[in-house]
């Protein structure tokens, strides 16, 4: 949107927009789009299931109904195919987890000005609680899931034997990586909280064989094994330059000559103004990391130039909030 399309209108549009969030948000956390379809339709029969306040139920379903996440018949409410698909918990396509990461960004979000005057993390409370994590690492499956098994038909990994999914959390890219090429074989390499969610994971797509997880605190520890291919997805931007280019060194370390590396991220233009979504991000990084940030393409490049990787380019691919995906090569 350029400086000349604002107006009062618009202005106060974004400005009240949280409020709009926060009743998704709400919807999601009482889970009232599944009681909805388990034929708990009234706001009497929610708020007596929840033992919540009939006046407090039916003020919220009234709005959720009003932005267009489910239909209201007289007293009875129900959901759109949107949130059948979207919103109810065990459906493929459920989002729930994402939407609840969001939540929980919400509070530190509001002290965004404190982060800029200091230009210190502001989320207190130190590492994620269980509901926060659960949340996290499942929400990144959500959101993978939308783009992972396109991206794995449109990568070519034919000749490649083993994958190292760096940060990989749930290992939703390496599942795919692995459908789209029955001979690979893959590691995912994450904190050892990470181990549960990642194994279940994995054991759903019937890839326990193939794929196996590896403890690795990649800020601390050495990454260990030998791959003909590395993954790193969204794990840069939660670190600062030196940091960014020591995990690329370490990933480079394990990748066999020959060997492919892929950096999938919110990648900014060489002037940092755009796309927005990067933009944005880079301000969520400053409110809840010491040194985060989204990175320029022209950055990117730079690191992994600096570790010895050649024939860098970037693909056409271009993701959900506008991920972008940078490739390079170990030796000639």
């Amino acid at each position: 949107m350029g400086m000349t399309d604002w107006n009062v209108g618009k202005l106060l549009e974004i400005s009240g927009s949280y409020w709009h969030a926060c009743t998704l948000h709400a919807g999601v956390k009482l889970d009232l789009f599944s009681r909805i379809e388990t034929g708990d339709n009234t706001a009497e029969d929610i708020a007596g299931g929840l033992g919540y306040d009939v006046r407090g139920v039916a003020t919220l379903l009234d709005a959720l109904a009003a932005m267009g996440l489910i239909v209201k018949a007289k007293t009875r409410y129900s959901n759109t195919e949107t949130s059948k698909s979207l919103l109810v918990k065990g459906s493929p396509q459920y989002i729930g987890y994402m939407i609840m990461h969001h939540h929980h960004l919400v509070e530190p979000w509001s002290h965004l000005d404190q982060a800029v005057n200091t230009g210190k993390p502001v989320r207190e409370g130190g590492a994620l609680d269980e509901e926060e994590r659960e949340s996290f690492l499942m929400g990144m499956f959500n959101m993978a899931m939308g783009i992972a098994p396109r991206l794995a038909e449109e990568i070519d990994l034919d000749k490649r034997q083993r994958l190292l999914d760096l940060g990989g959390g749930p290992g939703t890219y390496a599942i795919h990586f692995c459908l789209a090429n029955p001979h690979l074989k893959a590691t995912v390499a994450d904190l050892k909280t990470t181990r549960p969610f990642a194994e279940k994971t994995i054991s759903q797509f019937d890839l326990s064989d193939r794929i196996d997880f590896t403890p690795c605190n990649y800020l601390k520890d050495d990454v260990k094994g030998s791959y003909d291919v590395a993954w790193l997805s969204h794990i840069l931007h939660s670190e600062g330059p030196d940091e960014g280019l020591m995990i690329i060194k370490k990933a480079v370390s394990v990748l066999e000559q020959g060997g492919i590396m892929m950096i999938h991220d919110f990648i900014l233009n060489d002037t940092s103004d755009g796309p927005l979504f990067p933009a944005i991000f880079s301000l969520n990084m400053l409110i809840n990391t010491d040194k985060g940030r989204s990175y320029t393409e022209a950055q990117l490049k730079g690191m992994m130039i600096e570790t010895g990787l050649v024939n860098i380019k970037r693909l056409a691919f271009e993701g959900p909030n506008e991920s972008g995906i940078l490739t390079g090569e170990l030796g000639g």
